[in-house]
């Protein structure tokens, strides 16, 4: 299995933890399970609310092209994660997005 397709299973496996409820620790491009969580509500449909604070903050940390590999995931709808929204929660933080995004 390559890199990206680790990274990919990772990420599986923690919006699962995310859609149970259960506390895993594990963090992804370089955000907590925490900034995740706090980061959903804004990158859910149909009528999301502005990222807070505390998702800006984690996003600000992240590593925007590791979570740009994410964006065509099967999981991420299926989770209720709109890539559409995800995508374009860096510029709603104040962040330069990626141009490869």
């Amino acid at each position: 299995m390559d890199f990206s397709g680790t990274k990919r299973l990772l990420l599986a496996a923690l919006l699962l933890t995310l859609a149970l409820g259960s506390a895993s620790g594990t963090d992804i491009c370089n955000m907590t399970e925490n900034d995740l969580r706090e980061c959903k509500p804004a990158v859910t449909a149909p009528d999301p609310p502005p990222p807070t604070p505390a998702c800006c903050a984690g996003l600000n940390k992240a590593d925007l092209p590791c979570l740009c590999s994410y964006r065509e995931s099967l999981l991420l709808p299926a989770l209720g994660i709109d890539p559409d929204l995800a995508m374009q929660l860096p510029a709603k933080c104040g962040l330069t997005p990626p141009t490869e995004c």
